[in-house]
C-alpha cells in the first residue's frame, strides 16, 4: 500500500527559517535595534536584509511558571499571526512580555503589540486614493 501525505503548499508562518533561535541573535536585537515599550509588551527590531521576518519571544520565569508562559508565548504569537499581513517585511522582531501579559485582555495586549510596531515604523501605511 501507498500512501499519499499531502500538505498545504506555502510557507509556515513560525518555522526555523523565520524564528530567532540563538542567544547571539537575541543579543543583537537588544544591543543594536530600536525598541518600543508598552505596559503588555517590549518590541526590538532591526532590519535582516532578507525577504521575510523573524520572530523571536522572550517570556522571563518571573510571570510564572512554565503553563503560565506557554500561554502567553501562544497569546503573543497568534496576535502576530493574524497581524503579520500589516508588518512590512525583512526585519528580525524580538516580542519581551511584560507581567500585565499574564492577565491581560487579549485585545488590549493585541493593540499594545500594533502600538508598538507603528511606533517602530514596522506598519504598512494604508494608501488612500
Amino acid at each position: 500500500m501507498h500512501f499519499r501525505i499531502l500538505t498545504f503548499i506555502g510557507v509556515k508562518d513560525l518555522d526555523a527559517r523565520v524564528s530567532l533561535k540563538k542567544n547571539f541573535e537575541f543579543r543583537r536585537l537588544y544591543t543594536k535595534g530600536k525598541s518600543a515599550v508598552t505596559p503588555f509588551v517590549v518590541v526590538y527590531c532591526r532590519r535582516n536584509g532578507q525577504g521575510c521576518n523573524r520572530l523571536g519571544y522572550t517570556i522571563s520565569t518571573k510571570l510564572g511558571k512554565a503553563v503560565v508562559r506557554n500561554r502567553v508565548r501562544r497569546r503573543l504569537r497568534e496576535i502576530y499571526r493574524l497581524n503579520a499581513h500589516r508588518l512590512k517585511k525583512g526585519y528580525d522582531i524580538v516580542v519581551v512580555a511584560r507581567g500585565r501579559c499574564v492577565d491581560g485582555d487579549y485585545y488590549k495586549m493585541e493593540s499594545a503589540f500594533l502600538k508598538a510596531c507603528s511606533e517602530l515604523g514596522l506598519t504598512i501605511e494604508k494608501e488612500t486614493v
